[in-house]
């Protein structure tokens, strides 16, 4: 391949990953994509090659770097370590996300959800991004920080939304870009932010150290957990972890109810069985418990994966679906190729939630959060936040999809992907 279509190649998998990586969702030959400042990236789509890179070991193989999300949450990020100071981080920061105590905050969580839609009326329009957005950053930091204060939650809101819109795609994906003109530019703004973000962090965290009332909040159980050589993270560390929380936890989730919400008001039949299944349901926690409402959750995340591709470094010699793979090599799974594979997935063009509904597919043939020893730490809180807000929304207002044409093209944002257009639904009525 010469050097013009090789960056083709990488131009539509960076602008389009949805319409790049399915074309490849019926050829089960890997395929190489060559990333500027990355290297080649050799992609499989099939289990058998998701299962021989997500069962490595993290002896075999490590986070490629450089990575594009570097500037907005930092080289210390859970995200971008490997070996031991993976692993002792990921020892930290994992016993405040499991699922047992994620549950507690199906209330806050169903709060957040009713106050966003409190003021629509018949005849409104329900801008569904922009209110997912809203949803899930709030959450986040009423759920991470324990920020009650409605004014620092907004300022907050409005330092991570500037942060995160600074990290354009461009910007991202060509690090030469990243220059600082005389205090000007892309990249001077990123830095900005950055830096206002962390001094909300570091006095958030000053002031928990200094009460001594930690809390029970993510940051508060954070703070009291040490590693297996009994140490805490340090301040430094803490800031980038808490940044990659404030920034992948809400980006990810905003998008997947966006995408949630679209579909179920495209399908007649599904919003009518959703509401159906809800009606039987009192509390958030029986919301997050539905069955049918988590198949949507489920269904939605095969066809957006929100993070579409999982890559490792190798660091030995690895056999990758029969293909010898040498050390230094970069590996790579294309959720939307895997997601997309008629060989697992019948009818896979079509949104079915039935698909999920007593069946489970393997982590190898359905991986949207990763898998292996890097999955992300925050996937039972991210199903439970789905099902609670979407289950809020609907039971609260009646909502119709307009007629907008062709569906829109999920596109890089910050650290995710998500619609490449706003969403709009009608308001038809209150609950």
């Amino acid at each position: 391949m010469n050097a013009l279509a090789a960056l083709g190649r990488a131009a539509w998998a960076g602008l389009d990953p949805e319409g790049f990586f399915r074309r490849h969702a019926a050829d089960p030959k890997p395929f190489p994509v060559r990333f500027p400042g990355l290297g080649e990236v050799l992609f499989f789509s099939t289990a058998d090659g998701a299962r021989d890179i997500l069962t490595a070991p993290g002896t075999h193989c490590r986070a490629p770097l450089p990575n594009p999300i570097e500037p907005v949450v930092g080289p210390n990020s859970l995200i971008l370590l490997s070996g031991e100071a993976h692993r002792r981080a990921r020892s930290v920061l994992t016993p405040p996300f499991r699922g047992e105590l994620m549950r507690y905050y199906v209330d806050l969580i169903a709060e957040v959800a009713a106050e966003q839609i409190a003021d629509l009326r018949p005849g409104d329009r329900l801008l569904v991004g922009q209110a997912a957005q809203n949803i899930t950053l709030d959450v986040v930091i009423r759920v991470v920080f324990g920020v009650t204060d409605r004014g620092l939650r907004r300022e907050y809101a409005r330092v991570t939304t500037q942060l995160l819109r600074s990290g354009s795609a461009t910007l991202m994906l060509v690090p030469w870009l990243r220059r600082d003109i005389a205090g000007r530019g892309p990249w001077a703004r990123l830095v900005a932010f950055r830096a206002e973000l962390d001094a909300l962090l570091s006095a958030q965290i000053e002031e928990r150290r200094g009460s001594g009332e930690h809390g029970s909040d993510v940051l508060g159980l954070i703070l009291d957990a040490t590693d297996d050589e009994g140490k805490v993270l340090g301040d430094d560390v803490l800031r980038e972890q808490l940044r990659t929380m404030l920034a992948a936890g809400h980006e990810t989730s905003s998008t997947s109810l966006t995408w949630a919400l679209y579909h179920i008001h495209r399908d007649d039949n599904i919003r009518a069985r959703v509401i159906a299944e809800l009606a039987a349901a009192d509390t958030p926690a029986e919301i997050a418990a539905l069955p049918y409402l988590g198949a949507v959750i489920s269904e939605t995340l095969r066809v957006h994966p929100t993070v579409p591709i999982v890559l490792r470094r190798l660091t030995v010699p690895l056999t990758v679906d029969s293909v010898a793979c040498s050390p230094d090599d970069i590996v790579g799974i294309a959720l939307p190729a895997l997601h997309f594979n008629p060989g697992v997935w019948q009818d896979p063009e079509s949104f079915c939630p039935e698909r999920f509904l007593g069946a489970r597919p393997s982590p190898f043939q359905y991986a949207p959060f990763g898998g292996g020893y890097r999955r992300c730490i925050g996937a039972a809180f991210a199903h439970n936040e789905l099902a609670v807000a979407l289950g809020t929304i609907m039971k609260t207002v009646e909502l119709r999809a307009r007629d907008d044409g062709r569906p829109p093209r999920a596109v890089p944002r910050g650290i995710a992907t998500k619609p490449g257009r706003e969403i709009a639904l009608d308001v038809i009525g209150r609950r």
